[in-house]
């Protein structure tokens, strides 16, 4: 009897033993920083002359066709980053002037925050900041709007020019 009581206490103790096995699955997300903006292409403002003398010049319609598009994944532990822009040419007597509204559009993640309304210089000033692991969706409709205008800083500075190519150029960075 002991014998048959050995037995069935081996196979019910065998019975309980839980078996596993395990897979290490090594996963890498890189640090990813991109960005650009869309719909890519050149747009055009111009001034009008005034029609009755003593009148100011008409500024251009602010160009609102442009996004900026970006996809952020930061290293752990990292800070954020921020969007700044800059033009290669300032124009006596005009300031150029950027705003970025607020994220829309497809995406998600920490999204980053308007400075509000910027104007450029050849320094880079930051029009974007707070932006985290995040993606804002490609193209026009998703990320941030940008309102590019122009205002008169000083008409004593004004001189007539035809075509003047500036460039504005953003980077994104920590």
């Amino acid at each position: 009897m002991k014998l048959k009581e050995h037995i069935i206490s081996l196979v019910f103790g065998l019975m309980s033993c839980t078996i596993f096995s395990q897979t290490t699955v090594p996963i890498t997300l890189p640090v990813v920083t991109l960005m650009d903006i869309e719909p890519s292409g050149n747009f055009t403002l111009n001034f009008t002359a005034p029609t009755e003398a003593g009148q100011a010049v008409t500024l251009p319609v602010a160009n609102t066709t442009k996004w900026i598009n970006y996809t952020s994944a930061i290293a752990s532990g990292g800070l954020t980053r921020r969007i700044t822009a800059s033009i290669n040419t300032p124009i006596a007597g005009v300031n150029i002037r950027v705003q970025a509204a607020a994220a829309s559009g497809a995406g998600g993640g920490t999204l980053g925050t308007s400075s509000g309304l910027v104007t450029l210089s050849t320094t880079a000033a930051t029009i974007i900041t707070g932006i985290g692991g995040a993606f804002t969706g490609n193209g026009a409709n998703n990320g941030h709007m940008l309102t590019i205008s122009l205002a008169v800083s000083s008409y004593a500075n004004l001189s007539a020019r035809t075509n003047t190519p500036v460039i504005i150029t953003y980077t994104i960075t920590e």
